[in-house]
């Protein structure tokens, strides 16, 4: 059973760092990533990476977040800094599996920037 479990989140200051993690079980997955959903707003993507190591960042978080994995340790990181008020949501890391393109979610994990 294809497992994504989120951790890291938290309250931070403006311009404080987190990082969370995604810890992935039940398969081996190609693409990995994030996805992030402020309130009162639609479910917006953050960043993602590939297997081989390529990454790709939302233009709204670029230069602020760094994206990396561990394949042996199936699990995914998420750096955040710099953050602003306007990065509070809930971020979700999402996986699709080698050979399928529908992709698998955590439950989520709550980010709050806030002074």
């Amino acid at each position: 059973q294809v497992q994504l479990v989120e951790s890291g989140g938290g309250v931070v200051q403006p311009g404080g760092s987190l990082r969370l993690s995604c810890a992935a079980s039940g398969s081996i997955f190609n693409i990995m990533g994030w996805y992030r959903q402020a309130p009162g707003k639609e479910r917006e993507w953050v960043t993602s990476i590939r297997s081989d190591g390529s990454t790709y960042y939302a233009d709204s978080m670029k230069g602020r977040i760094t994206i990396s994995r561990d394949n042996a340790k199936n699990t995914m990181y998420l750096q955040m800094n710099s953050l602003e008020s306007e990065d509070t949501a809930v971020y979700y890391c999402y996986g699709i599996v080698v050979g399928t393109a529908k992709p698998s979610w955590g439950q989520g994990t709550q980010v709050t920037v806030s002074s």
